[in-house]
């Protein structure tokens, strides 16, 4: 068993980052960090105190007073905002419409990749995110970057909220999706895009336990030829 391995997995929205890395972190007794939900705690908190993220000076007054921890609750990452657990309403849409234009700011992502890396320093990790490879973690030991037809992400994702009991049509998710991919591609800090030393894994039409497979032979395949 190694110590302090780290698998980064980056991707679009809605590509089912975090269900792989919780069953991969699960599978192979790793702790699993969920960096999206740090941003949407972010987001969450800015949309909560009114904080223009446009203010500099108030962004960063703001993330002083942010204070953010995951635990694994029953295979679910509970999500504590100054001690709240806000796992629930992160995911609902009005953080969805804002966490880009959130997680794009410079003192955000700072602060975010600090505390990430910290938890990475002395654990064996599997972190989800869309800069996890190329910007938190460019040395890690093995990097995965999800995708899948922007019409099926929709598809997903709506029935995610629509079970949660939120009004919205796949039309309106399906638009938010590609405001999101617009934004976090195009991002002067940190953008989304592919490790050069990342395996790509199209999730298009393929179940979670295909994936699983694909993910942990490429894990145990590495392990292989380094042990």
């Amino acid at each position: 068993m190694p110590k302090n391995c780290i698998i980064a997995i980056d991707g679009y929205s809605s590509c089912g980052k975090s269900t792989i890395a919780k069953a991969l972190a699960k599978r192979l007794n790793f702790i699993y960090v969920d960096s999206g939900a740090m941003y949407r705690a972010t987001t969450l908190y800015f949309l909560r105190n009114g904080i223009d993220w446009h203010n500099h000076d108030a962004v960063v007054e703001a993330l002083e007073k942010v204070h953010i921890e995951l635990h694994l609750e029953n295979d679910q990452t509970q999500v504590l905002l100054n001690n709240e657990d806000i796992s629930q309403e992160i995911r609902q849409m009005p953080v969805s419409l804002s966490v880009s234009k959130v997680s794009a700011i410079k003192e955000v992502r700072k602060a975010m990749v600090a505390l990430q890396q910290k938890m990475g320093k002395t654990k064996n990790i599997v972190m989800d995110g869309r800069d996890i490879g190329t910007t938190v973690f460019p040395n890690a030991q093995l990097k995965i970057f999800m995708t899948a037809e922007p019409l099926i992400r929709a598809e997903r994702r709506y029935k995610e909220l629509a079970a949660n009991g939120e009004t919205i049509t796949v039309r309106e998710v399906l638009d938010n999706l590609k405001d999101r991919d617009h934004a976090d591609t195009t991002r002067e800090e940190s953008p989304l895009r592919k490790a050069e030393d990342a395996i790509i894994l199209d999730n298009s039409h393929i179940s979670p336990e295909q994936q699983l497979e694909f993910v942990e032979n490429l894990y145990m395949n590495w392990t292989a030829q380094k042990f």
